[in-house]
């Protein structure tokens, strides 16, 4: 069996649910293959290059106009400019797919979606579309020509309710949740992460995430993180992880070695132990999700 993931980098999640999909079926199917490609990398690199930046320094610099632009691209003029681009760029995709040859095509982004429905609607493909929405709510992006696509995987019931009303069928919709690593499944061993990162025993912990690389939550977590070090919590340390933002974890550390805090607050750069610190944390805060954003 063959299965084709596509996936976009516009923000971490949809590459991570491509990943966590990639390792639950190598670990359920015996004779799988699976590739994993970023659809607008491979359509078109300098394209790929300015729309991601463009979504990352809207998204730092601006964000509320990020979410009017979000907003706007459910129907209009933004819309149509997207499935349309989208369409034009699916018979590159075309040759791709008939290149692999495979059993499923997997999205966890729409315009993959979009560019493999408008595909089967003119018979170029007859393979199983899977369309995994890698977020809390429905959105249009993603419900461009549902009649072509086999199967939706959404997050949660209400999602599931959202696309029965846009009417597509409820035998096609699965509620599964956001595909995740089984990292954060595992148990482990308390103290030793304890001592890893030189955190205290019998005390509370408190685990901020400043946004990714984006920094979508920095005031929000900078706020917080004031809020601590002015204040004496006794019984409670944290840990805040500024991801690959070197600014923003400046700006943590500052705060904190100003105020002598260094013993009851750390802050880090990107780590590949989160799933770790969550299994020791009392409770984490992150970015929210903005339903106006939506």
């Amino acid at each position: 069996m063959k299965a084709l993931i596509f996936y976009a980098t516009y923000g971490g999640g949809h590459l991570s649910s491509a990943m966590a999909i990639k390792e639950a079926m190598e670990a359920n199917y015996k004779d799988i293959e699976i590739e994993i490609v970023d659809c607008m990398e491979y359509i078109n690199k300098i394209v790929n290059k300015l729309t991601t930046k463009a979504y990352s320094d809207m998204a730092k610099k601006v964000p509320r106009v990020w979410g009017e632009v979000y907003k706007a691209s459910r129907k209009g003029t933004i819309a149509k400019i997207s499935r349309t681009s989208n369409r034009i760029f699916a018979f590159k995709l075309y040759l791709l797919i008939k290149k692999i040859n495979p059993d499923i095509i997997i999205s966890t982004h729409p315009f993959s979606t979009q560019m493999c429905a408008f595909l089967k609607k003119h018979t170029k493909l007859n393979e199983n579309i899977a369309n995994v929405l890698t977020d809390f709510k429905s959105h249009e992006q993603w419900l461009v020509k549902p009649e072509y696509v086999n199967s939706y995987f959404v997050s949660n019931e209400t999602m599931k309710k959202e696309l029965i009303e846009y009417g597509i069928e409820e035998e096609k919709i699965f509620v599964t949740g956001i595909p995740i690593s089984k990292k954060f499944s595992k148990t482990y061993n308390k103290e030793e992460i304890l001592k890893e990162f030189g955190l205290k025993e019998n005390v509370k912990t408190i685990l901020f995430f400043a946004g990714g690389k984006l920094g979508l939550a920095k005031n929000n977590i900078s706020d917080f993180i004031e809020i601590f070090t002015k204040k004496e919590f006794e019984n409670v340390q944290v840990v805040a992880i500024s991801g690959k933002n070197e600014k923003i974890y400046n700006k943590f550390k500052k705060i904190v070695e100003e105020n002598g805090k260094e013993d009851r607050i750390k802050i880090l750069e990107y780590t590949d132990k989160v799933p770790e610190l969550m299994s020791i944390s009392d409770l984490v805060i992150t970015k929210p999700r903005r339903n106006n954003y939506i």
